[in-house]
């Protein structure tokens, strides 16, 4: 059976070039056209890059200057500073130190002679207070000796003598008395006051004692 006898059907006419998969020959402008859209792509983002870190360096510009400037004029301020103390001579130095300790002496001496005279002044008020007979202050008689009527006869000779609150007591505890008449006082502002009671009394001895229950008190023995 020959090639001839066949019928003819689709597959013995086939449409020109290929079909399916197989692809005719593209053009020069179609096979550059992705590398054009990744190189215009690729500019389009370096542009991006650039505005964005020029706006950044611009902005931190300003900065530096001024930190510049500061730093500029710290050195001036440090140097302007230095400059006095650098200048001086050795003999302003020396003269500078020798008013202060001069100026130091004078207030130590000031200082001293304050208090000086402070402690002057209180021991003068002290002493002042301490000589100061005072007829108001309460003077108690006790009777030691036992005679009736012997404390009141003490006290009627210091009421003639200006003091005007003078009283006469018993003694509440004997032993406690002391071998001879005694002028016993509590402060050293009553010394002065005891002594010249004791001169009113004919007494001839005067100690302190706080214990005691009045300013002054006159203890009577013989």
């Amino acid at each position: 059976m020959s090639q001839a006898s066949y019928t003819p059907d689709e597959f013995d006419n086939p449409p020109a070039g290929p079909v399916g998969v197989h692809r005719g020959p593209r053009s020069v402008g179609a096979r550059l056209a992705p590398y054009l859209v990744v190189l215009l792509v690729a500019a389009v983002c370096g542009l991006v890059v650039w505005a964005v870190t020029g706006n950044a360096f611009r902005s931190a510009s300003p900065a530096a200057s001024q930190t510049t400037s500061v730093a500029s004029g710290a050195v001036s301020t440090s140097e302007a500073a230095s400059s006095p103390a650098a200048s001086q001579s050795p003999s302003s130095a020396s003269s500078l130190a020798a008013q202060s300790s001069s100026a130091a002496a004078s207030e130590s001496a000031s200082s001293t002679a304050s208090a000086t005279a402070s402690a002057s002044a209180s021991a003068s008020a002290s002493a002042s207070a301490a000589s100061t007979v005072n007829k108001s202050s309460e003077i108690l008689v006790i009777n030691g000796v036992g005679r009736n009527g012997y404390g009141a006869q003490n006290v009627s000779k210091l009421k003639k003598a200006g003091y005007s609150n003078a009283s006469a007591d018993n003694p509440k505890n004997r032993s406690t008395l002391p071998d001879e008449s005694t002028v016993w006082y509590q402060n050293e502002t009553d010394k002065a006051t005891a002594e010249d009671v004791a001169k009113q009394l004919g007494i001839d001895n005067v100690a302190q004692s706080p214990s005691v229950s009045a300013p002054v008190v006159a203890v009577l023995m013989k």
